[in-house]
């Protein structure tokens, strides 16, 4: 991070004394974003106050997807969702492309993250189950998720 993103790097403070350690600043991040808790909990654990915990978050998030964002935070690519594929079908689940119930989020943030599946666009997969043939690849999920062409829900709504 410090290599990265200039605000990670310790600095002397205005009285002279060293400022907080990068290690303080992404280990606040991290918690915050790993755990859910709220930033006014980082004075404890790692001595620092809640907006430079919030401030923290923001620029370790930006500097994570400047970084890794062309590897890892995009959609899947063929190699991608071939491998994707194989675990599913090695698991008796021919074209899944994952569970959406394994992920720790709130649907509160995907509506814009998972827009093109709300659409209906997904990675073209060709499979048959029961005599029925399909092009469209799925997540697994539950009856809290949206009724999207995507998900295909495990135990269904009522």
């Amino acid at each position: 991070m410090e290599n990265h993103e200039p605000y990670f790097v310790q600095r002397r403070i205005a009285t002279g004394t060293l400022g907080l350690s990068s290690l303080q600043k992404v280990s606040a991040a991290m918690r915050i974003l790993a755990y859910g808790v709220g930033a006014d909990l980082m004075d404890e654990y790692v001595r620092i106050g809640e907006t430079t915990a919030i401030k923290s978050m923001k620029f370790f998030v930006k500097a994570v997807v400047s970084i890794f964002g062309d590897e890892y935070l995009r959609s899947p690519n063929s190699n991608d969702i071939a491998r994707l594929l194989a675990v599913g079908e090695k698991r008796g689940f021919l074209g899944m492309l994952g569970s959406i119930n394994c992920m720790h989020w709130k649907w509160k943030n995907y509506p814009t993250a998972w827009r093109e599946l709300a659409e209906g666009h997904a990675p073209k997969v060709n499979y048959s189950i029961n005599g029925h043939d399909y092009t469209m690849g799925y997540y697994l999920a539950n009856g809290i998720y949206p009724s999207w062409s995507i998900f295909v829900k495990t135990i269904p709504t009522l």
